[in-house]
């Protein structure tokens, strides 16, 4: 027994959707295939980020991204080659649909997305308001100077 099943706690619960939607990815609840196709995540910069996939064989128009509530999906879907029959000896080149998500943290998003040499870049940004940003708050100290009010004498 390795998967827990959660759906008795949607129902008495408000506003934690998305962290049971998180406990069932990562107990691998709707995982699909594992590893297909393979990624990397690098940091290219300080708050820049690029996910690099292998979808070697998928043409632009066969692939699809979208960003939606901090999920970045990236799908497959390998459409049918029209009027060319072959036999394939040997399939070591996976021809297979995919959907792989990725959970982004809070202010990320996606600037860009490229295909070249059969991988596909995916530029991702963090970009943090300016509310949130930290700032610095000085410090006076905490002695009172009094002041002399000069009366006239009568």
């Amino acid at each position: 027994m390795r998967t827990f099943d959660l759906s008795p706690l949607y129902r008495s619960t408000v506003g934690f959707d998305r962290l049971f939607s998180l406990l069932d990815q990562a107990s691998g609840v709707d995982a699909g295939v594992p590893g297909y196709p393979p990624y990397n995540i690098e940091r290219t910069g300080e708050n820049a980020y690029r996910i690099t996939m292998a979808v070697a064989g998928f043409g632009d128009s066969e692939l699809s991204i979208e960003s939606r509530e901090n999920t970045l999906t990236v799908k497959g879907e390998k459409k049918p080659e029209d009027g060319k029959e072959s036999e394939v000896l040997y399939r070591g080149i996976a021809g297979r649909s995919f959907e792989r998500r990725f959970q982004l943290a809070d202010h990320v998003e996606v600037k860009g997305a490229s295909l070249e040499n059969g991988l596909l870049h995916v530029d991702l940004v963090r970009e943090i308001p300016e509310a949130m940003k930290p700032r610095t708050i000085a410090i006076t100290s905490g002695k009172k100077t009094s002041q002399q009010i000069e009366a006239k004498a009568a």
